[in-house]
């Protein structure tokens, strides 16, 4: 327990799903979550608090400048530092899959803005905070289709393998600084978003089971341990790195 005790962490895509699930396990740990999205974040955050823990909704969207300036002066104004990102924010399960020539360019913009362009904000916003402290744990979240090639989501897939690229790069740059920066790529889970896209579920679920050793459905609470390694102390050598979790479907 208190794993991450007294740090300060900043969820982005935390109001709902696999985020929210980051934000809760976090609290858990001992860290002061701001809990960030486009979305009211206010019941992630009073589920924080019931449960002991402290936690901040800010409101903020990632592939904005100017938003996720003022998402990471808020975290500062009010609890001093950011210790810890988690660039969680993505598009994918509001996503229908189809062939890569029916992706129209307003589409295939909008997924990189948000899940390229938000990753890359929050880590340059963050990065001069966490440089004055000369400590940070920043962790991106990708995604295990960027090690299989998965089919008919080519603009998903492709901002999921411009994280794994730029988290190696981001740590060479920030390592020196005390900052690791490191990827979580899960596998398909099934989160409340991807039980709801039944087009995505059918056709995905059944392929991926077969593909895993570990011959069942992937859950959010399966990603808690590994993000709290990423995000401790017990990353303290560990940077640039993609740890893949999603059931021996991947071995990377």
């Amino acid at each position: 327990m208190n794993r991450v005790k007294d740090r300060i962490a900043i969820v982005t895509g935390a109001a709902q799903g696999i985020g929210a699930i980051y934000a809760k396990a976090l609290a858990a740990e001992g860290a002061t979550v701001v809990v960030s999205d486009i979305l009211d974040g206010t019941s992630v955050v009073e589920a924080i608090k019931v449960a002991g823990g402290r936690a901040l909704y800010v409101k903020a969207d990632v592939s904005d400048e100017t938003s996720v300036q003022a998402l990471v002066d808020r975290t500062v104004e009010t609890f001093g530092k950011v210790d810890i990102l988690v660039s969680n924010a993505a598009v994918y399960a509001s996503l229908k899959m189809k062939p890569f020539t029916e992706i129209d360019v307003a589409e295939w913009d909008k997924v990189t803005a948000v899940n390229v362009r938000g990753a890359f904000l929050c880590a340059r916003s963050v990065a001069p905070v966490m440089k004055a402290n000369g400590y940070g744990r920043i962790v991106n979240i990708a995604s295990g289709t960027v090690f299989k090639g998965t089919p008919n989501f080519l603009h998903y897939v492709t901002s999921k393998g411009a994280i794994v690229a730029m988290t190696r790069a981001l740590a060479r740059e920030l390592g020196e600084h005390g900052i690791c920066v490191n990827t979580l790529a899960p596998g398909l889970v099934l989160s409340e978003q991807v039980l709801a896209n039944k087009e995505m579920r059918d056709a995905l679920t059944a392929p991926v089971l077969a593909s895993r050793a570990i011959k069942r459905d992937q859950h959010s609470e399966d990603l808690i341990g590994p993000l709290l390694f990423l995000t401790s102390d017990d990353c303290a050598f560990m940077t640039g790195q993609a740890v893949v979790v999603d059931g021996g479907s991947v071995t990377h």
